[in-house]
C-alpha cells in the first residue's frame, strides 16, 4: 500500500475530510484500492500477452525441430544404406579360366557356384530398409512412455495436497469495504496468526465465532480481498446462499492440527499451484454427507486420534 500511497497528495486526503469529515477517509481508502487494482490489472495484462508471444515462439520451434529431426533420419538412413553396401562383397566375375575349361565345355557347377554370391547385397538391403523402421517404432514407444508419465503426474490431484488445518478465531470484525465479508484473526499453530478473509458477513452474529474452532485452508497463495490481505480460507458448508456454516473440529483439537484423509495419504503443497486450479477441482467431491460428516470422495476429514470434522446442523450440502 506504500506504494499507492505515493500516488495521491496528502492534500488530498485532507480536503476530502473537510468535505465530508464523517466518510472522507473511507473514500480515500476506497481510491487507494481501486488505483492498486487498476495496476495489478495492468501487470496481469501484460504477463498475458508475454505467455502469448512465447506460445507462438515454442510453436514454431516445434515445428523447426520436427523437419530436422526429419532431415537427422534420412541422412542416417542413407550412410546406413551406404555403409552396408560397401562392406558387402562385390559381385562375383566369371573369368575365362573358370567358363572354359581344358576340354572347352562351359562346366554347368561352377556357374551355379557363383549365383550364392548375389542373395547377400538384396538381403542386407532389406535389412537397411527394417533397421530405421525399428528405430522409429523405438522411438514412438519411449514417447508414448513419458507421455503417460508426465499424464499421471499432472493426474495425482487429490485433498492430500491441501493443507488443511484446526485454527482458532483470535478476533473477527466486518470488511470496511463489503458488508457480506468478514476478517479474521486466525492462529493456525504458528508464530504469528494469519488473516483471513471470508464471504461470510452480511446478517451473520460474527461474535458468535470469536474464540471458536474452525478448519482453514492454509497453503493458498495469499491474495487481496477489497484491499485486505488474506493468507487463507476459512472451509464452510453450504446449502444455499443464505444458509452457510463453517466446518466444526472434532473435540480435543487444538490449533495447528492436520486435517488428513485416510485413503489419500502424502504430504500437501507448499503452496497450491495457482494456474491449475487444484481447489476448484477438488470442489465437486468435497461433501457434507447425510450424517453431517465432511469427506472427499466419501473419506472423512480427520483428525488423527480425535476424530472426524462435522457441520453443526446441515446435511447432504457443499463444502466451499
Amino acid at each position: 500500500m506504500d506504494e499507492v500511497d505515493n500516488l495521491f497528495n496528502p492534500s488530498l486526503a485532507a480536503a476530502l475530510k473537510k468535505l465530508d469529515p464523517e466518510d472522507g477517509e473511507q473514500i480515500m481508502e476506497y481510491l487507494k484500492t481501486h488505483a492498486l487494482l487498476s495496476r495489478e490489472k495492468a501487470l496481469l495484462q501484460a504477463s498475458v500477452r508475454e505467455q502469448k508471444k512465447l506460445l507462438v515462439e515454442n510453436g514454431k520451434l516445434k515445428k523447426d525441430i520436427e523437419q530436422l529431426r526429419g532431415q537427422l533420419q534420412d541422412k542416417q538412413k542413407r550412410r546406413s544404406a551406404k555403409a552396408v553396401l560397401s562392406q558387402a562383397p562385390p559381385p562375383h566375375s566369371v573369368s575365362p579360366a573358370h567358363t572354359k575349361p581344358e576340354g572347352g565345355s562351359t562346366s554347368p557347377p561352377r556357374a551355379t557356384a557363383g549365383v550364392p554370391s548375389n542373395p547377400p547385397p538384396s538381403a542386407s538391403l532389406s535389412d537397411v530398409k527394417d533397421r530405421p523402421s525399428r528405430r522409429r517404432r523405438g522411438e514412438k514407444k519411449v514417447r508414448a512412455n513419458t507421455d503417460t508419465l508426465t499424464l499421471g503426474e499432472e493426474s495425482q490431484i487429490d485433498a492430500s495436497r491441501l493443507d488443511l488445518r484446526v485454527g482458532r478465531i483470535l478476533s473477527i470484525r466486518r470488511h470496511p469495504l463489503a458488508e457480506t465479508m468478514s476478517v479474521q484473526e486466525v492462529d493456525v499453530g504458528e508464530n504469528s496468526p494469519r488473516t483471513v478473509v471470508t464471504k461470510m458477513g452480511g446478517g451473520k452474529d460474527l461474535d458468535q465465532l470469536q474464540g471458536s474452532l474452525g478448519v482453514f485452508l492454509c497453503n493458498v497463495k495469499a491474495s487481496k480481498m477489497r484491499g485486505v490481505a488474506s493468507q487463507g480460507r476459512l472451509i464452510c458448508c453450504s446449502a444455499s446462499d443464505d444458509s452457510i456454516e463453517p466446518l466444526v473440529p472434532p473435540a480435543g483439537s487444538a490449533p495447528g492440527d492436520r486435517i488428513t484423509f485416510f485413503n489419500y495419504p502424502g504430504e500437501p503443497d507448499r503452496e497450491l499451484p495457482s494456474k491449475l486450479k487444484i481447489w476448484e477441482l477438488l470442489l465437486p467431491d468435497l461433501q457434507v454427507d447425510s450424517k453431517g460428516v465432511a469427506n472427499y470422495k466419501g473419506c472423512g476429514f480427520e483428525v488423527k486420534g480425535k476424530g472426524l470434522c462435522r457441520a453443526p446442523s446441515l446435511t447432504n450440502c457443499t463444502i466451499r
